[in-house]
């Protein structure tokens, strides 16, 4: 059996960061297991600008950002596999995995990192009532068909959910000559970014109706030609006589993503509310030696910020591997009052390095503000205009601070 000292599961930006950041702190047996024909995951299929202002200072496309960090694997040396399927781990580390070219192996390694990303719901996963038909399509397939295939998915369209990838979908096909109707939210409030709300929807007249979803969908031939609406209520229960009918061929689901954790669950690795792996500091499970960052972890709005998480990710597994241990005091990190979860769930006290929570509140807020305490200390006390779901919030503790903690971190946020 091959020995490996750090193997990375999944080759997108994530992933990248994790193996150049440890290739850095002096681990230089590295190998990336992708299962796509590429590094960048996601990314190559985003062509819109926006990524890389925290990153680079600058404007990127989602390749753009992509082909830097995959300039950095080359540069590096560090090995990788394409085409290749992870199809199992052990809690002791060892990884099996199916190559095109290789056929299915065994190898040994000393730390893991879990990089796999993100899945879209679909259909199926909100129960979508109404005839089974084509035209029925996630925000992210549709995606993948215009930007890396050219296909579009329709002329007359409606979008189900106010996620970034929809509202950006939105924008890409009315350029493209389709008419988007409307996008429809359950929720009272958007799920994505104010930015892509103005520059997708505002700027081409296409309505937002909140609280409203999508009752049935009907076919003709086959094919989708009508959805109902209706509007929701507080407890997001249909109200009567809200139906509303529109003729359309396609229908675009972009209602939340979830972590793609099925390696952590075959080893009853303990998860969160966010369906991601509980981690410390260092982005370290529950499980010694195994690590997860980006979008398996939580789903992020920033590419900038899973880049940041992989780096942490790698720096930890770098340590791991190098046999630099935290004592075994650690204080769990909880989310309260308005916050839905906080990452990561874990800090140990004798930290060498300042900890950035990061977390996402449940519902907006103006005038807000967000503490931080340990028992009766207060850790950090911040106030902001506005905080909304779709936005996450970072803030930094320094190891100071978590020196002095005695008690449960708490991560609260309430109206001033």
């Amino acid at each position: 059996m091959r020995n490996v000292d750090l193997v990375v599961i999944g080759g997108g930006s994530a992933g990248m960061a994790a193996a150049i950041q440890a290739k850095k702190d002096g681990v230089d047996d590295i190998l990336i297991l992708e299962k796509d024909n590429h590094l960048g995951g996601i990314l190559d299929q985003c062509i819109h600008n926006g990524f890389g202002l925290t990153e680079f200072k600058e404007e990127l496309s989602g390749p753009e950002y992509a082909a830097r960090f995959e300039k950095q694997i080359k540069e590096l040396g560090i090995p990788y596999l394409l085409n290749t399927y992870v199809l199992d781990i052990t809690r002791d580390r060892q990884v099996t995995y199916s190559s095109k070219d290789e056929g299915v192996h065994t190898i040994q390694a000393k730390a893991i990192v879990i990089a796999t990303g993100c899945y879209e719901r679909n259909a199926g996963a909100i129960q979508l009532a109404g005839d089974r038909c084509a035209g029925v399509i996630t925000a992210g397939s549709a995606q993948r068909y215009l930007n890396i295939h050219g296909y579009m998915c329709g002329k007359r369209i409606v979008i189900l959910g106010s996620g970034d990838i929809g509202l950006i979908m939105a924008r890409r096909l009315t350029l493209e000559g389709a008419k988007v109707l409307c996008v429809n939210e359950l929720m009272p409030y958007s799920n994505g970014l104010n930015r892509n709300i103005a520059q997708c929807l505002n700027d081409f007249g296409i309505p937002l109706q909140l609280s409203t979803t999508v009752k049935a969908v009907k076919a003709t031939n086959g094919r989708l030609s009508k959805v109902i609406l209706t509007k929701v209520d507080e407890k997001l229960r249909p109200i009567p006589g809200t139906d509303q009918e529109i003729e359309c061929d396609t229908l675009i689901l972009s209602v939340g993503l979830i972590p793609y954790v099925s390696l952590l669950e075959n080893i009853n690795c303990p998860t969160s509310s966010t369906k991601g792996a509980y981690v410390n500091e260092n982005m370290e499970t529950e499980i010694e030696g195994i690590f997860s960052a980006g979008n398996c972890l939580h789903v992020h709005d920033v590419v900038d910020f899973v880049t940041d998480e992989g780096r942490s990710a790698g720096a930890g597994a770098a340590k791991y591997i190098k046999g630099l241990r935290h004592g075994q005091e650690r204080l769990e990190v909880k989310p309260l009052d308005g916050v839905g979860y906080v990452v990561p769930q874990h800090v140990h006290v004798d930290t060498d390095e300042d900890v950035t929570l990061k977390f996402r509140v449940r519902a907006p807020m103006k005038n807000a503000v967000i503490e931080i305490s340990s028992g009766e200390q207060t850790l950090a006390k911040i106030n902001k205009l506005a905080v909304i779901p779709s936005e996450m919030n970072l803030i930094k503790i320094s190891k100071d601070k978590i020196a002095l903690a005695k008690d449960t971190i708490t991560v609260k946020v309430y109206a001033r």
